[in-house]
């Protein structure tokens, strides 16, 4: 089995699609506007500098959806991918899963971005296996704004992978060749785990690392 590892955000998508939930909040008059764009900021800022608190920022996010109950959730969620997430994929991100699937690779968009937001994402680019923020569930089944479990977020997205692997019998010692595409420096544990690290639209930090150490880097959305 060989793997081809996705990031999300700024990876397969030029946009943020946590950030731009929050964004979405404010258009569709669900939240504070002033209040609510002030933190989003906030917590975009503490992830680019790499000290951001996982479950702060999911309590924070998550609040709209969990308290609107699973109908108007799932509304919601239908509306934002129709208005902010399918006209932002490209059809550069939409070819490059294509080339891993049609090489025979197997791919999974492993993600810091919650399940509920991102679960119909990967199924927009037609990826079967995601590893994204897995959210507690109340009495009806309907996600919380709480974590479940190990957050796929810096070394946490090592320890997801390997529970994926471990849960199908694997170890990475049964991977011949892994390719991991990110943008983000808070990627860099599973960036130096695998056999082939791409440093996707990388910010700045990962850049400097990148040339430094020889890393394939791809502008994937550079006209």
């Amino acid at each position: 089995m060989n793997l081809a590892l996705f990031d999300l955000d700024h990876t397969l998508l030029p946009i943020d699609s946590d950030h731009t939930w929050g964004a979405f909040c404010i258009a569709e008059g669900l939240v504070d506007p002033v209040e609510h764009q002030k933190r989003n900021d906030e917590f975009a800022g503490q992830y680019r500098a790499g000290t951001l608190d996982i479950h702060a920022y999911v309590a924070f996010a998550m609040r709209v959806a969990a308290s609107a109950g699973k109908d108007r959730a799932a509304h919601l969620h239908q509306k934002y991918m129709m208005d902010w997430i399918l006209p932002a994929i490209k059809p550069q991100a939409l070819e490059l899963v294509r080339s891993h699937q049609a090489a025979g690779d197997t791919c999974i968009i492993i993600t810091a971005t919650n399940e509920f937001v991102t679960r119909e994402i990967a199924s927009a680019f037609g990826v079967e296996h995601l590893i994204a923020v897995d959210l507690e569930r109340d009495d009806d089944g309907h996600v919380t704004n709480r974590i479940a479990g190990v957050p796929s977020f810096k070394d946490g997205k090592v320890t997801r992978m390997e529970m994926w692997l471990s849960e199908r019998g694997l170890t990475w010692a049964d991977v011949p060749k892994s390719t991991f595409y990110s943008d983000s420096m808070n990627d860099l544990p599973l960036l130096e785990r695998v056999t082939h690290p791409v440093a996707t639209n990388p910010d700045e930090r990962l850049r400097a690392i990148a040339v430094q150490r020889q890393w394939q880097i791809l502008d994937l959305f550079q006209s």
